[in-house]
């Protein structure tokens, strides 16, 4: 299993480690947390428990702060279409060091932001919560960027503006604008 955990185990320890944060012992740095990744079929309509809640570490240089609970705002300079993908999408984002985890669409991407395939996102797709992924994730300019193995010149970018809205732009999507609706540890269920 080369450091994978199920969900289960990732979330039991999240919990276990907030316990032991509450409790005075230290506090976690983003390499002790189990890397987190999507369940069966996908989490559903509910976040599942935070993964990252009781790291300690700072963020990394360069990283931006991204933390939250994310709804989307605008599609390519309007709302999504009615019953559209992407119509009531929303999703959350923990980071801690270089480590970001986002949830959104039913999958979770845990990675470190070092630019290293070994520490990339190696979960399914959220097409069918089955085929492999791996994308490789860095802190570039401001900016959280995804690079999918395998698609030279593809890649997945996450910055603020300068209203603090998301802008996250993707070859599928185009441009999306997300506005933060809560924080990283905050509970959220999609309608």
């Amino acid at each position: 299993m080369s450091g994978r955990i199920g969900p289960t185990v990732a979330i039991l320890a999240a919990v276990a480690a907030s316990s032991a944060a509450l409790a005075g012992e230290p506090k976690l740095m983003a390499g002790d947390i189990p890397v987190a990744h999507t369940p069966p079929g996908g989490y559903g309509h509910t976040f599942p428990a935070p993964v990252l809640a009781a790291c300690a570490e700072p963020l990394a240089p360069g990283a931006p702060d991204l933390r939250g609970i994310w709804r989307l705002i605008d599609l390519n300079g309007g709302a999504p279409a009615p019953g559209a993908h992407l119509e009531n999408y929303v999703e959350r984002i923990e980071q801690c060091g270089d480590r970001i985890v986002d949830m959104g669409g039913g999958t979770i991407a845990d990675a470190r932001a070092d630019g290293t395939e070994a520490n990339a996102v190696h979960d399914v797709s959220v097409r069918d919560y089955k085929t492999p992924i791996v994308a490789i994730a860095t802190y570039e300019d401001g900016a959280f960027i995804l690079r999918p193995k395998g698609m030279p010149g593809v890649e997945v970018r996450r910055a603020l503006d300068a209203d603090g809205h998301m802008v996250w732009t993707r070859p599928d999507y185009g441009r999306v604008v997300l506005e933060r609706i809560g924080g990283p540890n905050d509970p959220y269920t999609r309608p």
